[in-house]
């Protein structure tokens, strides 16, 4: 679990090698390049790098060719070339056929008629309003040349004759623009629109026999144009050229080597604090889910630390708690039993046969610690009866667990956010939180529980020394006066940090929601079954089958939305507070759309 380390290369050598040095780095797919300059440079040459976006394209045609499977007379860039055109004037060509139509709208009401030319008129020219029947008494006390052209059951079409347009004041409507253009002008351009709108989607369609091979290509496509753009990517000064790349460290003293070997100046140096490189976050395949999990809302910064693992088990302990039932938590283990063979049989489903496991083992757990079981409490001297440790009606236990488990999720945060630093001064503000969130902890189950009331001065001096921190460290490199100012604006996170840690209730909430939910339906299926003898026990089974079902589906939405709420918005507020980027390798793509 790590965010792997790079280091920044440098490679130079003369300009006749510079094609074969990027053909070996792109094999190779080891770096990302660092453009020279502020800007990447655009790209001339080779394939586009919006091949994907042509056979979209194509794909989405309603109607297709057969598919021709002959290689040898197949052009993909030609193909890809055509699409992206045709995708260009059919786009063009909709915007002008909408246009058209309104405007169509807009003049049809006027008449058949073209406007003669300024001097016919004597310089005057023609305005046209749309006024409702109950405004005409406006238009005929302004004093202006006017006729009305048409009329219907709601407005009179009104023409002003003048030299400039009329004072808006004169007018009781704003006028309307129709163009210059006469309708049967519109009308015939609207034909030939909807004509050359038939071609292209012919010349579209025509090309969709081409489909199958175009995503075959597909790779080999975006291969060239990630080449063509890596060729932009580099400083060149006849005869030599060189460029920068971010490298993983593991990977330096094999690059060292292939430049000696062929000839090319190398040089590597670890980043520098103001820099920020790539992030290339690597887990171990039980873990590896966890990665998607936070991917989901951001990318750690570099000079961060990576959340996978922690965010993987607070996600599964937070949805257990959501789904608070062992009878759902065994449907769902059942469930990925069946499935657990077919889903190893993807990349992506073996990644995520170890959090769904995890899920399923912590809310069996969880829900046989509160005794639920359907919504059914067994009885305490049944073996499920011992084994429950906490009991949902118990409302101010519950809500201590839940702030518990809040509050240590926040402290967590800020203790690996300290541990991050290179010098450890500079997290003793995140210490100093940590502090202060679990003396209110301790300092809060000592005033609930008379058995531990030891625990309140405890934890009023714990948080008196991290509130204590934060003033003293949150701005440690500022001059005094400064320090001291920063260090005091940073308490307003205190009631930041009471409000993160009570948004942890909505465990117990939905928890109580669910359990709450499965009873009820327990009971109305108990009601059917004893009013009706005869039908009753049919018509409660597909009660209890369809409540359960429909809660357990609103138990695993709630348990996925608001356990990843809880790590992405609370958890990640004080733990992992820089954003980055993704580490992007310059390297061949492998697979096809088609297997």
């Amino acid at each position: 679990m790590s965010i792997v380390p790079l280091d920044r290369v440098t490679l130079a050598g003369l300009s006749h090698d510079k094609d074969r040095l990027l053909d070996d780095l792109h094999e190779r797919g080891c770096l990302e390049l660092i453009p020279f300059g502020d800007e990447l440079k655009e790209s001339t040459g080779g394939a586009s790098s919006e091949a994907r976006d042509a056979l979209k394209f194509l794909l989405s045609c309603p109607h297709r060719r057969r598919q021709v499977t002959d290689e040898s007379r197949f052009d993909v860039e030609a193909v890809e070339r055509q699409a992206l055109e045709l995708e260009k004037q059919i786009h063009t060509l909709e915007a002008e056929r909408d246009d058209l139509l309104l405007r169509i709208a807009a003049a049809r009401p006027w008449g058949e008629f073209e406007f003669p030319a300024a001097d016919e008129l004597g310089d005057l020219r023609l305005w046209f309003y749309v006024v409702p029947h109950q405004d005409m008494p406006d238009v005929e006390a302004s004093g202006l040349t006017w006729d009305v052209v048409r009329r219907d059951h709601r407005f009179c079409y009104v023409v002003v004759v003048s030299p400039t347009e009329p004072e808006r004041e004169s007018m009781p409507v704003p006028r309307v623009h129709i163009g210059a253009r006469s309708l049967r002008e519109l009308d015939q351009r609207l034909e030939d629109v909807e004509l050359a709108l038939e071609d292209t989607q012919a010349e579209r369609e025509s090309l969709t026999r081409w489909c199958l091979l175009f995503a075959r290509n597909l790779d080999r496509l975006e291969d060239a144009a990630a080449r063509a753009d890596a060729a932009q990517q580099t400083c060149d000064n006849d005869p030599a050229f060189a460029l920068q790349a971010w490298v993983p460290r593991e990977h330096v003293a094999e690059l060292a080597d292939y430049a000696a070997k062929n000839g090319f100046v190398f040089d590597s140096r670890r980043p520098t604090e103001d820099e920020s490189p790539p992030t290339l976050v690597r887990n171990a395949p039980r873990t590896s889910a966890g990665e998607d999990l936070v991917s989901f809302y951001m990318t750690p910064g570099y000079w961060t630390w990576d959340p996978s693992a922690t965010v993987l088990v607070s996600f599964a302990i937070f949805f257990a708690m959501i789904l608070a039932d062992a009878g759902y938590a065994a449907v769902l283990g059942l469930g990925l039993l069946f499935g657990w063979r077919k889903l190893g049989t993807s990349q992506s489903g073996r990644r995520y046969r170890p959090l769904l496991a995890l899920i399923v083992l912590a809310s069996l757990i969880y829900g046989i610690l509160v005794g639920s079981y359907f919504g059914v409490t067994p009885p305490q001297d049944s073996l499920p009866g011992r084994l429950q440790l906490l009991d949902f009606n118990n409302s101010a236990l519950m809500m201590g667990v839940a702030v518990l488990v809040g509050g240590l999720h926040v402290l967590l945060a800020n203790v690996m956010d300290a541990r991050r630093r290179v010098d450890w001064r500079d997290g003793l503000a995140s210490i100093g939180w940590a502090c202060a969130v679990g003396g209110g902890l301790l300092f809060g189950a000592g005033a609930a529980i008379p058995a531990v009331e030891w625990l309140k001065p405890v934890g009023g001096g714990a948080v008196v020394l991290g509130l204590l921190l934060v003033v003293g460290f949150t701005a440690r490199h500022e001059k005094p006066l400064k320090r001291l100012l920063f260090g005091l604006l940073g308490l307003t996170k205190v009631s930041g940090a009471f409000g993160d840690v009570l948004s942890y209730l909505r465990l117990f909430a939905l928890g109580l929601a669910s359990a709450s939910l499965a009873m009820a339906f327990n009971d109305m299926a108990a009601d059917i079954r004893s009013g009706m003898p005869r039908i009753g026990l049919l018509l409660a089974l597909l009660v209890l089958a369809f409540g359960h079902s429909l809660n357990l589906l609103l138990g695993v939405s709630s348990g996925v939305i608001h356990g990843l709420r809880l790590n992405v918005i609370e958890f990640f507020n004080w733990g992992l507070k820089d954003e980055g980027r993704s580490f992007r390798p310059f390297r061949r793509r492998e697979g096809s759309l088609w297997q």
